[in-house]
């Protein structure tokens, strides 16, 4: 008699290092099925947004490679993820379904729903955790309170220790011999059609799990000492790059923990001092931000301070246009926008000048600019995406206060003070004299005749934010006309 099988549901996890549900199949000795469901439907409007569906096509066809190479291929289904996994069990006849976590306020909703109707109809139901370094609810103050602010959270972790050990791949895997049919990824069509806005993507990106390996391994030996300072510098590559490959699970952050304090050991240093313990923090800073997606599933729609729903936010498509476009005649936006737009991907320091300008000096509603990212980061993550842009709009936990509003001509000095990012992705400036590269509507007449004039006045939207955020706090009308 054939031994009935443990299906395998893969989903932000596309690895076989450090990934505890693949183990746990092949522990069980069991023949496993791989799959992956390509689910539009349950996340609503959360589903994958272009330059995210780029990465997964990859990305799949690099685990499946991964996979074959082990004699066990994946199964590709499009679907609504529990239809579908229910299906392949009764097709099968699978004992077990095994998958690793994920966090999104649709995907605990669809899991918890999915475990309760498999367990009613006797087939073993486990999920593990390959996503975070600890789950949420590990995460405690000294009253027992899920922290709120990242302070805490941070003290929090590493009262916790070590994360677990990272997990070996398996060398081989006992597949179910009779595969069900399946999807061909083409067929999926997840890669632009024309015009091929991705065409610059692949010289940029190589998604899988044995590129963000090779690019952890990079940035610990090219990178890592000079991190703390060197971070907020667009032009320099010292940033691991490592965003999307976690958010797709190519990577774990277990394995990056480790990696990376085992790299200091090796050359000598103390992890938790230094360019290390802030690459480490940065690295918490997604746990924190899932933290908050987990007890406040409703985050990427609605101030976690409801009182800041009241503000009074400008409509107008006009300047979301601009700087979606990269057309604000404010040059370190306009670079970043640009930067974004070409490479599906932003500078963190940049991220936050960009998100400030939309928000403060222009008074777009921060859901927007989520909304814009969502669409457009190879990186973009429910979690990660939603928490910045509220700490970024003061709305969030351990918000930026409100009087923090980036002035982007002293940040664009300050961070590439030569401009060797802002004229990259701004060529009409190049022949723009350093000082006045940041404000060139002070500079002698046509010396960049084909750039935008600023859409609107620094100081004016200054003040209109400051006023607006301010009569906010104190409880008062914030119309527009009275923020003017």
């Amino acid at each position: 008699m054939t031994e009935r099988p443990i299906i395998l549901w893969f989903r932000q996890d596309l690895r076989l290092g450090d990934n505890p549900a693949l183990a746990a199949a092949v522990a069980s000795g069991a023949p496993i099925l791989p799959v992956f469901v390509l689910d539009e439907e349950t996340p609503g409007k959360w589903s994958p947004g272009g330059a995210s569906r780029w990465w997964l096509h990859q990305s799949l066809y690099a685990l499946g490679q991964s996979l074959a190479a082990i004699d066990c291929p994946l199964l590709l289904r499009r679907g609504t993820g529990a239809e579908v996994i229910r299906s392949l069990v009764a097709e099968t006849d699978a004992r077990a379904v095994y998958w690793n976590r994920c966090y999104e306020p649709f995907a605990i909703l669809r899991d918890t729903a999915l475990k309760n109707a498999l367990k009613d109809d006797d087939v073993e139901v486990e999920s593990f955790n390959a996503a975070l370094l600890f789950e949420p609810w590990q995460v405690k103050t000294k009253s027992g309170t899920p922290p709120k602010v990242y302070s805490p959270y941070w003290r929090a972790i590493r009262l916790l220790g070590d994360p677990e050990p990272e997990g070996a791949a398996p060398e081989k895997i006992s597949r179910l011999r009779e595969i069900p049919a399946g999807d061909r990824i083409e067929d999926w069509h997840l890669q632009p059609s024309q015009p091929d806005w991705a065409s610059g993507f692949p010289a940029l990106w190589l998604p899988g799990e044995q590129s963000a390996l090779n690019k952890l391994d990079r940035f610990l030996e090219n990178a890592l000492e000079d991190y703390k300072t060197g971070r907020d510098f667009p032009s320099k590559p010292l940033v691991s790059r490592l965003s999307p490959h976690l958010h797709f699970g190519e990577i774990g952050p277990r394995q990056v923990w480790h990696r990376t304090v085992a790299h200091c050991i090796t050359t000598g240093r103390d992890p938790f001092t230094g360019s290390t313990e802030h690459f480490l923090k940065e690295l918490v800073w997604r746990e924190f931000s899932h933290a908050q997606l987990y007890y406040n599933p409703t985050l990427p729609d609605a101030c976690l301070r409801p009182e800041y729903e009241g503000f009074p936010w400008i409509g107008s498509e006009k300047p979301l246009r601009a700087w979606q476009r990269g057309q604000t005649g404010i040059p370190i936006v306009d670079a970043g926008m640009r930067e974004l737009w070409q490479t599906g991907y932003m500078h963190n320091r940049v991220r936050m000048i960009c998100a400030s300008f939309l928000v403060k000096h222009l008074m777009v509603d921060w859901r927007a600019g989520e909304a814009w990212f969502w669409d457009t980061l190879v990186d973009a993550d429910l979690a990660s995406n939603a928490a910045s842009w509220q700490w970024v709009a003061g709305s969030g936990a351990d918000a930026a206060p409100y009087f923090r509003i980036f002035n982007p001509v002293l940040q664009g000095e300050k961070f590439d003070k030569h401009g060797e990012y802002t004229r990259h992705w701004v060529p009409e400036l190049s022949n723009v004299p350093d000082r006045y590269l940041h404000k060139p509507w002070e500079a002698p007449e046509n010396s960049a005749p084909d750039y935008n004039s600023p859409i609107v006045d620094l100081a004016f939207g200054r003040a209109r934010a400051l006023t607006a955020f301010k009569r906010l706090n104190e409880g008062l009308p914030s119309d527009i006309a009275a923020c003017a």
